[in-house]
């Protein structure tokens, strides 16, 4: 279930939010590909992207960088439902409520932990984290309701179907 179904919306939310820094750098989906031999040289500092404009190796690493920590970002954001919706098996989150106290410092910390890491300086060096524009926490978030309304669907058709073929599959 974990892997299977609401990773898959995990890992989708990562590479989306990988790909739109990508597009609003310059390097457009499609010019990727074929283009990692290239990236990664260290002797080419005038690789052009979708638009024109050259990248040296340094700008293109920090750039790559960048792409890996909204990656992070972005699961750390689709985390925030995956946590409420393990919250019961078959109740809904709005009957269910949020009144565990541990979950909800678990929450908090955990979005301050990905801030601190994404965004104190010298983590650059250490763990080739950089800081996000606030705009790229967002695209992640329409993943995070995805996995939300997914569950709670799943949910209630395991209370209409007791026994039946969503409980077979889906149920943990």
């Amino acid at each position: 279930m974990s892997y299977g179904q609401i990773g898959m919306i995990q890992a989708a939310a990562g590479f989306f939010v990988y790909f739109v820094i990508l597009a609003e750098n310059g390097f457009l989906p499609v010019y990727l590909f074929g283009l990692r031999n290239d990236w990664d040289s260290k002797s080419i500092n005038d690789l052009e992207d979708s638009y024109g404009q050259e990248w040296t190796f340094k700008r293109r690493k920090i750039l790559e960088y960048t792409c890996h920590t909204a990656f992070f970002i972005s699961i750390v954001i689709v985390q925030w439902a995956d946590l409420i919706i393990c919250k019961t098996r078959r109740n809904s989150i709005v009957h269910q409520g949020m009144s565990n106290h541990v979950l909800n410092f678990g929450l908090v910390f955990e979005t301050l932990l990905a801030i601190f890491l994404s965004y104190t300086p010298g983590m650059g060096v250490v763990l080739k984290l950089y800081p996000l524009k606030l705009s790229w926490w967002f695209p992640a978030v329409p993943f995070s309701i995805l996995i939300f309304i997914y569950d709670e669907c799943r949910r209630f058709l395991l209370r209409k179907n007791p026994g039946g073929f969503v409980e077979m599959e889906t149920y943990y």
